[in-house]
Order: C-alpha cells, then structure tokens, then sequence
C-alpha cells in the first residue's frame, strides 16, 4: 500500500495577523517536561453522495489560510530561555506546512482506517524530526483516496495545546470551510496570566508524593525493549458484567474508566513482569477548564489539564483484590481541586530546573470516545474513524486510549475500542488477561 506524498505547501495567514516579530510566554501546564512531544492522529472523511467535487486539499487550505489569523501562534517556533522552558517566537511571514498526497485505491478497501496496519496509518500522518518539529509547531497531511474520501494527519506539538485546544481550532478551520464568515469560539492566549503561579508559589498539596526530582532522567527515554500497538474489542455485556461483580464486592459503583482502567493496569504490570517492589503508576488528564477558580474561558485553547495518578507497588497491585485497584483510581479523583492545579503549577514554578518527572512504569489513559472529534466537519460530514498515533503521554511509553467503533463499522457498534501501546515481551502475557476479561474468569 503506497503513499505517494508531494512537497508540502506553506501556508500563511489570509492577512496579516501582526506587523513586528515577538515573543508570547508560555504556561506551566505547557512548558511542563511531559508535553515536548508530539502528538499525532488522523481522521478519516468518507466520500459523499452525490461526489464533493472540491479537492480536500483546497478546501482545508484556504480555512487554515483565514483559521491562522486567530490562531497565528501556530506559525510560531519554540525556542529555550535560559531556565531550560520553552517560550513562542512569532515572526512575520512564517507559515504552516500541508503535505498533499495520495492513493489509487478507496478507503473502503482498508475499512476507513478501523483495522488497517499500523504501517499503513503511520504514512498518513507527517512524522517530522526534533528539530523540525520545534519549528514547525503543525503539520498537516491531506491524502486523497481513489474514492473522493481523504484523510487529515495532523501532527501538534503538545506544548502548543491539549486535544481539546487542538479540537476548537480544527473547528474554527471546519467552520470557515462549511462558509462562516467568523468563528463560534473567539480564541484566547494570556497564557501566563491564567494559569501562571502564585504569588508567593506554594505546594499546599503534597505534590511530590507523586512526582520525583532528578535531572538525568528525561520522560520517555526509559525504555530499551520495544513497543508494541495493540487494539482489543470490550463489548458492552463483558463491561456491564465486570462492573456488577466490582459493585458486588466492594458496595460502590465504578465508572468504566475506573473499572475497565484497574483491569487493564494490573493486566499489564502483571504481563511486564514489573518487579515487585517497584512502584507503578496509573496516569490520566483531568480538564481543569472548570475547577480553577476563576474558570478558564470558553477560548481558551493551551493546556488546560493537570495529570493525576494513583500508585502502589508492582506486588501489591497483583495481588490485591481488582476491586481495590478500581477504588484507588476512584479515590485519585478526590484530589481534583483548584488547589491542586495551582500547587502544580507552582511546583513546576519552584522546582522545574531540579528535572521534574513521574518516574518509570507510568500507564497512561486517556478516553477519546466524548472529545467531540465528529463535530470536525469541512463539508464532507465529520469524520468516521479517528486514530490516536502518539507513544508518549503522560510521561508514559505504554498508553492506552479507549476509542469509539468507526462509523463506518457496520454492525460493530457493541462496546468500544482499548488500543495500546505494549512491550512486545508482554504482549502474549497481556493477551491472556483480555481472554480472561472476555470469558470472564477474573472471579
């Protein structure tokens, strides 16, 4: 299956968004270690009946064209200050790359991306160096299927926003394209006003229970063995199961997130053959949009989540009840609070140059099945699948997304998606685990 991909177009704002070169401060949440990534995922636009006869391509330029006038920023680079954080530099005339491409087959014959190889996938999202990314802060890819249907890779950088900032600015594009002359959302910056620190910075939340400070060791780079990505099917019945046999044990009632989340943490520790005594992590972002006090406004689309985590050891986590791992992430959500997100930012304030990190064995989750991503609509309807490609999240080389079945799927539509990213040496160990959810013998 080939790609072939042309030289990427820059595009630039449709006028000019300022007149002189400058500098925008960044937020802790942005600067935190954690987001110097990338991260990367396409989405999938069957073809319309009757045929849209307009190329996608034109299409989507021309709405970041007029899109980037507000959101400028993104034509920005990053560049280090002295106390190692990054901060934005804005120059004139500086654009934002779209790579054209194609294929000479529809998207029907890969099943709109739901079960393609990941081989596959990964051509159609730009997958840029280092280097390159600190400069081109976005980059998009347009790749036409055979069938008039396309897909849209987009690879941001983390430091510039969360999903849902990236989500409100796809928006503002798919607006401008379906022919609105201004966008619902007015976008905001005053990154550092909002969410800068206190004054004096304070911890008075015990932070550093969860986090360590060590400069030699970089988020992400903890890992020797090789990653793996695997998709599994949760069907509704086995989920609706599990949670009735957690409420039967522990007299509470768990989210899927809390449920689903313990099975599939101690699924894998247990398969990674984790060391007893060392401590492990579940790791997840909580959207603190609405828990600052005053909240963040509606435009607002840097950072806006905080991490939380609940930990135990390797040893305690396998051999404790399911239902108690399930209790401890219920538990972590308690410690959502508006002091709780300055304390973190004030942390990073106090203690970034030490090397802040979560340590290793961090799982990462995150749900994806309510982020709006079928509101993305440049014409052709919103899209039918959406696939998540970054490894790292959370200071996380293992995460695991919980993702909705592809409209496209008929008949598929009985639970969701898990898709995760695993050591190979403990994928057949992990297997073994989901049979065992499936077939329900966790009794």
């Amino acid at each position: 299956m080939k790609v072939k991909t042309s030289q990427p177009t820059t595009i630039y704002p449709s006028q000019a968004p300022f007149t002189d070169d400058h500098i925008l401060p960044l937020s802790h949440l942005d600067t935190d270690r954690n987001m110097n990534v990338p991260f990367r995922y396409v989405r999938a636009y069957a073809a319309t009946t009757p045929p849209h006869h307009t190329d996608p391509f034109d299409v989507i330029t021309a709405a970041l064209s007029k899109a980037l006038v507000k959101y400028y920023p993104y034509t920005g680079s990053l560049c280090r200050k002295t106390d190692g954080r990054f901060e934005l530099h804005c120059n004139v005339r500086d654009g934002v790359q779209v790579i054209p491409a194609t294929v000479d087959f529809p998207l029907s014959s890969v099943n709109y991306l739901d079960d393609a190889n990941e081989e596959f996938i990964e051509l159609l999202v730009p997958h840029p160096d280092e280097k390159t990314r600190l400069k081109n802060l976005l980059i998009l890819q347009v790749t036409r299927f055979s069938c008039g249907g396309y897909t849209l890779g987009a690879c941001v950088h983390h430091v510039m926003c969360d999903g849902l900032g990236a989500t409100l600015f796809f928006n503002a594009m798919a607006e401008i394209a379906r022919g609105k002359d201004q966008v619902t959302v007015e976008p905001i910056w005053d990154r550092s006003s909002l969410l800068g620190p206190r004054e004096p910075a304070r911890t008075e939340f015990p932070i550093q229970e969860f986090l360590s400070l060590d400069k030699e060791f970089l988020p992400y780079t903890e890992m020797n063995e090789e990653v793996v990505r695997e998709c599994f099917k949760v069907k509704d019945k086995w989920l609706d199961q599990f949670k009735s046999f957690l409420q039967e044990k522990s007299g509470l009632s768990f989210t899927t997130f809390e449920a689903l989340g313990a099975y599939l943490w101690q699924a894998r520790v247990k398969a990674s053959k984790v060391p007893r005594e060392e401590k492990v992590k579940f790791a997840y972002a909580v959207n603190i949009r609405r828990v600052v006090k005053p909240p963040l406004p509606a435009g607002y689309w840097g950072n806006g989540c905080v991490p939380m985590y609940a930990q135990t050891t390797a040893g305690d986590l396998i051999d404790k009840p399911i239902w108690e791992t399930s209790e401890l992430i219920r538990n972590s959500k308690r410690n959502v609070s508006n002091e709780y997100v300055h304390s973190f930012i004030d942390y990073q304030e106090l203690n970034y140059e030490k090397g802040i990190n979560a340590g290793k064995n961090v799982s990462a989750f995150t749900d994806w099945r309510h982020l709006g991503h079928s509101t993305v609509d440049f014409g052709w309807g919103g899209p039918v699948t959406v696939l998540p490609l970054s490894r790292n999240l959370l200071g996380s080389v293992e995460p695991c997304f919980f993702l909705p079945y592809s409209e496209a799927s008929q008949g598929e539509k009985d639970g969701f998606k898990v898709l995760l990213y695993l050591r190979k040496n403990a994928v057949a160990g992990f297997q073994g685990e989901m049979k065992k959810f499936g077939n329900m013998e966790y009794v």
